[in-house]
């Protein structure tokens, strides 16, 4: 399994892994503890994480996000939150994206540090963004968005699909996704041909 990418900032790293659905990870550290969300599990990429600090934690964000959560959180010895509605001894909120029997989500705030996790309603790569913007909702959601993410100005963007934002481009990319939720969908069919394309090389 080969890396896309790998990127530090601040607060953690994210890494990426190399195939067209551009499942990404991301390691938080807070309060000098490592919280590992929606992991796969790439030994560059572990390697990384683990000299960050002791692990809290795996939080799985959505409920088809398995991923490698529960093999990683039984080897470091950590709890495994999945879709949590609050996330103890850590300084995340954890928000209610979607309920539904086909899709639960939940995502993360950490209001001190503006940092906001979305696993799925909302992602960077080029099917979420259909080739403009910063981010923008997932092609399903986007006729009826989910309003649970409306409002937020994060200063750092992490998603579970595509590269983090960080800055001025992720302070507004939150609205940007749901401005564009509609309007964009002539754009989408376009958005899968390329993203089919690269599945293909």
């Amino acid at each position: 399994m080969k890396l896309a990418s790998l990127s530090e900032f601040a607060l953690g790293v994210s890494w990426e892994i190399e195939e067209a659905t551009m499942r990404t990870s991301h390691a938080i550290l807070a309060g000098g503890r490592v919280w590992l969300i929606d992991p796969v599990d790439q030994a560059e990429a572990m390697e990384r994480v683990a000299a960050l600090g002791e692990p809290a934690g795996v939080i799985q964000l959505l409920d088809r996000h398995n991923r490698d959560c529960a093999r990683i959180a039984e080897r470091l010895g950590v709890p495994h939150l999945a879709i949590p509605s609050d996330v103890p001894g850590s300084p995340f909120r954890a928000i209610s994206v979607l309920r539904l029997p086909t899709w639960r989500e939940s995502a993360l705030w950490w209001a001190e540090e503006r940092l906001l996790v979305v696993a799925e309603a909302i992602g960077t790569g080029p099917v979420f963004t259909t080739g403009h913007g910063a981010a923008g909702l997932h092609p399903v959601l986007r006729p009826l968005p989910p309003s649970a993410l409306r409002g937020f100005e994060p200063e750092h963007l992490l998603c579970g699909h595509g590269a983090p934002v960080h800055g001025a481009a992720a302070r507004g990319a939150v609205e940007w996704a749901y401005a564009h939720a509609r309007r964009d969908l002539v754009r989408l069919p376009l958005a899968l041909a390329r993203l089919a394309r690269r599945g293909q090389s």
